[in-house]
C-alpha cells in the first residue's frame, strides 16, 4: 500500500471545482482546501507505485490544476519495487539495501 501526500494547485476561484473533480477519481480523497491559496492537500491511496503514478496523472490532467506536488510518500512492502532494484545493488561502496528490501 501506497500512501502520498500531493498539495494541488488551482486558481483560487476553481477550489471547488477541482476538489468535487478529484473527489470522484479512485484512491483520492482531498482533506483540505483553501481558497484564499487556491491550495487543496490530497491524501492518495495506490495499491503498488504503478498505480500511484497512474493516479498522479490523472491528478495533473484534471482541468485547472496548475501543479500537484508530493510533498509526502509512505509505502508499505512493495514487490514491483523491490523487484525493480538490480542485482550487485549492495556490493556498490557507499550504497547499501536495507535488510527488509533483501530477499
Amino acid at each position: 500500500m501506497n500512501i502520498s501526500g500531493i498539495v494541488v494547485t488551482v486558481l483560487p476561484e476553481h477550489v471547488a471545482e477541482v476538489a468535487q473533480s478529484l473527489s470522484i477519481l479512485p484512491g483520492l480523497e482531498v482533506s483540505q482546501t483553501d481558497v484564499a491559496s487556491g491550495k487543496l492537500v490530497v491524501v492518495q491511496e495506490a495499491a503498488s507505485v504503478g498505480e500511484e503514478v497512474e493516479s498522479f496523472k490523472r491528478i495533473r490532467s484534471v482541468p485547472h490544476v496548475i501543479a500537484a506536488d508530493l510533498v509526502q510518500h509512505y509505502f508499505e512492502e512493495d514487490n514491483e519495487l523491490i523487484h525493480a532494484i538490480p542485482d550487485g545493488l549492495d556490493s556498490l561502496e557507499g550504497i547499501r539495501v536495507p535488510a527488509e528490501l533483501q530477499d
